[in-house]
């Protein structure tokens, strides 16, 4: 580990790998991310003993993470955990005040901010910055509060010319896809990137030609790994609030900064688009007041 930036994103990408484990080697990962008194003298046999499973097998799982093997493991947990933005994420309980919720639920929002900054694939950002700006249809895929996301993503871009239809309904999102082609994309949102029918609707996409991009929470998940660019967001969950809550403020602001990107790629048409629209609005809002 080099550069803090490096050690805030030790837990993302830990958890980013979680989907790739099984359910005993998910639990093994959880229980040393839950030792409050995980240093870099823990001994392998202690986790193993806690865990419940056999020294070789902690061993693999190091390994499936990407490390080189316990000591790298131990070594790169042991700093992440002694961050203050891993000591911001804290449990909710009912029995916490309203001062309480509020901090936690703050904290919990501001760590996912910053550890998503510290994994941001900076070279996939301005690809799908390019690709949003050049392609001829923009087709949007989520379903429930991913479907809010890229609503949201949508009304920006509009406000500025860039236009994109927006699909929450599994049909409407095959037959959306059956007509992209080469100079189009389709960005599938889900969280979980397990979701099956924008799954489906980007395969399709693909198949058809379309450029594709995920916004997701797993870059081993299904969905990132048949798309072309994955943007991926990081968030711890909690019992009550779940990862969902605190990742969708990360994926709005990527989402945000490549509204941006896309803007400043074309700046003069973008700033008339946008005096033209907020000019319609205003209108609209003057016509009201009469």
């Amino acid at each position: 580990m080099n550069s803090l930036n490096d050690l805030k994103a030790v837990g993302p990408r830990i958890r980013m790998m979680m989907p790739l484990l099984t359910p005993l080697e998910a639990r093994v990962v959880e229980t040393v991310f839950a030792l409050r008194n995980f240093t870099d003298e823990t001994a392998l046999k202690e986790i193993a003993a806690e865990a419940g499973v056999s020294e070789a097998m902690v061993v693999k799982i190091a390994k499936k993470l990407g490390f080189s093997g316990y000591r790298d493991f131990r070594s790169a947990v042991s700093q992440y955990s002694q961050l203050p933005t891993a000591e911001m994420h804290q449990e909710l309980s009912i029995e916490d005040t309203s001062r309480e919720i509020i901090q936690k639920v703050f904290r919990t929002s501001i760590n996912a901010l910053e550890e998503t900054l510290a994994i941001i694939d900076m070279d996939a950002f301005d690809r799908a910055a390019d690709l949003v700006n050049q392609s001829g249809q923009r087709d949007f895929y989520g379903v429930g509060g991913s479907a809010q996301i890229a609503r949201d993503v949508a009304h920006k871009f509009l406000r500025i010319g860039i236009r994109a239809n927006v699909q929450d309904d599994s049909h409407m999102m095959l037959m959306s896809a059956a007509l992209l082609g080469p100079n189009d994309v389709a960005i599938g949102f889900s969280h979980s990137g397990n979701t099956t029918a924008v799954i489906e609707a980007i395969q399709l996409a693909r198949r058809n030609g379309a450029r594709t991009i995920a916004i997701t929470n797993y870059n081993s998940s299904a969905l990132a790994q048949i798309a072309d660019i994955v943007l991926c967001s990081t968030a711890q969950g909690s019992p009550l609030m779940g990862e969902n809550a605190a990742a969708r403020i990360a994926q709005l602001n990527i989402l945000d900064a490549l509204f941006v990107a896309v803007a400043q790629r074309n700046y003069g048409v973008a700033e008339k688009n946008l005096q033209k629209t907020m000019a319609a609005v205003m209108s609209k809002r003057k016509d009201k007041i009469v």
